[in-house]
């Protein structure tokens, strides 16, 4: 980092732009480190120049208003974002750890990729293109959510006549009208809350509506109503996989609701798009390995039925020539096949380790044939 003598002399456009330049997908501050970079799921180290208190505090009065300022006064924490002129824009969270200011920092893409840009399997698309019902996008943080999520708004953008609006903490990718109509609402300036915004959003003729992240009971109850009256609903959750998110939506309830939900859930659900990111063979990138659950009459049967729902692995297993369905092992073994990802990375994020050994040992049935169409 540059002017690593000179206390003080260091700006956050400066080093915004040293993340940049090193492909980073997110930048770490804190008093008495020097700034992190995450460049392909690894943490290092930006230079040797340790950031001080004063620094963060400039940092905070330069990027932030007075009303956002006043916020992390009182919570102690915020989300925002910023645009930064030459550079971009970037998603930040400023929050307090030991009495000082800190900053996670993640780079929005300049542009929105599309679906085949981003890895994703045709099956993201015929879902994007469904004219109603739910759609979540799971997995941790940073394994790509909002940008698969991106990626489908802008398909029906390119593609459908359709009013988009958009509910976000905050807004990251910026659209632009195609031959949809997008309104775009960000938390604390355009709304005070998901929940509020929702219970107003059909009043705003949507077609499509899509909610950054569902946080709570209200605002999954909402986004459940909506796709029941006949919208699109697309939204993230901070789960790894399809059957621990039906499990997930289910407990956001009290347990006398849970068969009437499992009902409402088993007729609404369009998909559920399940992601990890994997470090590429050649360790410039990374890429998607997708779990995809596509709603079928048996998938709706198992979700409306408590005893058969853990059973619906075997369905995703199964359902990928007829429905485009795959578990997280199909995916990965045809990323490791192909050449794309490593096999120890393979084997270090699949569901079950020791059968995807065995699988890609060859040690499999000869009639088994869910990871042989899979693969080729």
């Amino acid at each position: 980092m540059a002017h690593d003598e000179q206390e003080g002399s260091v700006t956050l456009k400066e080093i915004l732009k040293f993340m940049l330049q090193a492909n980073a997908s997110d930048l770490h501050l804190k008093v008495g480190s020097p700034p992190v970079l995450r460049v392909n799921g690894a943490l290092q180290p930006l230079g040797k120049q340790v950031i001080s208190n004063d620094h963060l505090k400039t940092f905070t009065s330069q990027v932030l208003s007075e009303r956002q300022q006043k916020i992390l006064l009182e919570t102690r924490e915020l989300d925002c974002a910023l645009s930064i002129a030459g550079l971009g824009r970037f998603r930040c969270n400023v929050y307090y750890q030991r009495g000082t200011p800190s900053f996670a920092i993640r780079a929005i893409p300049v542009g929105i990729k599309g679906i085949h840009e981003l890895n994703l399997p045709p099956t993201v698309e015929a879902v994007s293109m469904r004219p109603r019902g739910l759609v979540l996008v799971t997995g941790v943080t940073g394994s790509g959510k909002s940008t698969t999520l991106a990626a489908m708004i802008q398909h029906i953008n390119l593609h459908k006549r359709m009013k988009i609006v958009t509910v976000e903490d905050p807004i990251e990718f910026l659209f632009r009208d195609q031959l949809s109509i997008i309104s775009q609402r960000e938390i604390g300036a355009d709304t005070h809350t998901f929940a509020s915004a929702l219970k107003h959003i059909l009043r705003q003729d949507p077609d499509v509506i899509m909610v950054g992240e569902i946080r709570d009971t209200e605002t999954m109850e909402t986004a459940i109503k909506a796709a029941d009256t006949g919208h699109l609903v697309l939204s993230t959750l901070h789960t790894t996989d399809a059957p621990t998110t039906i499990n997930r939506i289910i407990s956001f309830f009290p347990p006398y609701q849970h068969d009437q939900m499992r009902s409402l859930i088993a007729n609404n659900l369009v998909g559920i798009i399940s992601m990890r990111l994997i470090p590429t063979a050649d360790g410039e990138g990374r890429v998607p390995a997708c779990e995809i659950l596509v709603s079928t009459e048996a998938v709706r049967e198992h979700i409306a039925d408590h005893a058969k729902l853990p059973m619906i692995p075997t369905l995703l297993q199964e359902g990928h020539l007829q429905y485009g369905m795959q578990t997280f092992d199909q995916a990965l073994m045809k990323l490791y096949r192909d050449g794309t990802i490593r096999f120890e990375d393979a084997l270090f994020h699949s569901t079950n380790p020791n059968e995807f050994a065995l699988r890609v040992k060859g040690i499999e049935a000869t009639s088994d044939t869910k990871w042989t169409q899979l693969t080729g």
